[in-house]
């Protein structure tokens, strides 16, 4: 197989040969016009539904599943990390049963990488829980986390907690030690605990800015985080979940390198406004793209697709192509240990290659193609 286009990196245009690995990556010899990118394909490590088809229900069948990830191929993401949140043991360990089935089962499940976990070990207060169901929030557990293992058939590798818990710090050092990506979120930490956890092995910050309280103290578990060199940092950049200024000064103190964009889409993502049930949890999909719990204002997870995200980081930070597109593509990938996929458009890379068009007047991303393991998977 080959593929052409403008190298979203260097801005050269290149020609890809591949298979399911890239074999070839060449400079046209004679060069034509062209407005079409090409870059490595775009990873999203925290998606808990797409296209109507809620991750966390046990009943979303292997074919819902698949038809969630064909949609997900138009936005230009190859992989992504489906998201389990806090949940009973018994909802949580079938969610991750039904998603390993899916992956396993599906033409298409190698875009399902590997499985995230949202809780339920975060804080039980009021704000930095988020939309998590309270009566669920539980302290970390390591023989649990191994039942839920089990049941994704090993497939977790990344864990949203609080280190707020004394018994977080273990925690992480077992769940690290098994290869699993830990991550601060949803929490109340003191800087001490904060600290603890990253000594321990934390190496990420999920949907920074977010699940808080609504006043916070000079010294808070939000700056706390952005002061940690050794925390990477995820964002949500749908216009409702940060503010422009937060997500500018966020991106100064991280660093593009330890930052990547993650779209905490949810079922609706993908559907028409309207009402909508997250589990235990009613919600509404409004009209400006929010999603927010029923009858409230609070935000509950995101309807934002990535190609979206990539447009919304260039308006709002005023990044360039090139920087948009690293924290959905190299950056993710090494955050989330993705492996042949941390080097970008190389020989012997994973041939996930996402083709796009840019306008640069209107800042707007249109996907034209997007191939995982070598195969053209959109258009279909």
């Amino acid at each position: 197989m080959k593929c052409n286009g403008i190298h979203v990196a260097s801005g050269e245009q290149i020609e890809i040969s591949f298979q399911d690995l890239i074999q070839h990556v060449d400079p046209l010899l004679a060069p034509t016009p062209s407005d079409v990118y090409i870059s490595p394909g775009w990873i999203d490590l925290q998606v808990n539904g797409f296209a109507g088809v809620d991750y966390n229900s046990p009943q979303a069948s292997v074919e819902q599943i698949g038809h969630s990830i064909r949609e997900m191929f138009r936005t230009g993401v190859t992989r992504f990390f489906p998201t389990v949140i806090t949940g009973s043991p018994e909802d949580m360990a079938a969610a991750l049963r039904n998603l390993a089935r899916a992956k396993e089962q599906l033409p298409e499940g190698a875009a399902m990488e590997a499985f995230h976990i949202e809780g339920p070990y975060i804080s039980p207060e009021e704000g930095p829980r988020g939309a998590h169901p309270a009566r669920w929030v539980r302290p970390p557990d390591v023989d649990e986390f191994r039942r839920l293992q089990d049941a994704a058939h090993g497939h977790i590798r990344l864990i949203t907690l609080s280190p707020e818990w004394p018994q977080s710090p273990q925690f992480i050092e077992t769940v690290v030690r098994q290869g699993v990506v830990a991550s601060i979120g949803h929490t109340k930490a003191s800087a001490e605990q904060i600290t603890a956890a990253v000594d321990a092995g934390a190496t990420l910050s999920t949907h920074l800015g977010n699940a808080a309280h609504p006043v916070l103290p000079r010294g808070n578990y939000i700056w706390d985080q952005l002061a940690e060199d050794r925390l990477a940092a995820s964002f949500i950049v749908d216009s409702f979940h940060l503010s422009r200024s937060f997500l500018n000064v966020a991106l100064r103190a991280k660093g593009l390198e330890r930052a990547i964009l993650v779209t905490d889409a949810v079922m609706p993502a993908g559907c028409p406004p309207g009402p909508y049930r997250l589990g235990e949890v009613d919600v509404v999909l409004n009209a400006d793209g929010s999603v927010r719990l029923s009858g409230g204002s609070r935000l509950a997870g995101s309807a934002l697709q990535m190609d979206r995200a990539i447009e919304n980081v260039i308006r709002a930070a005023g990044l360039n192509l090139r920087e948009a597109v690293s924290l959905t593509s190299r950056n993710p990938a090494r955050v989330g240990r993705i492996s042949s996929r941390q080097r970008g458009l190389v020989p012997g890379e994973r041939a996930d290659l996402t083709r796009f068009q840019f306008d640069e007047t209107t800042q707007t991303v249109r996907v034209v193609e997007t191939y995982l393991d070598g195969l053209r998977v959109f258009p279909g």
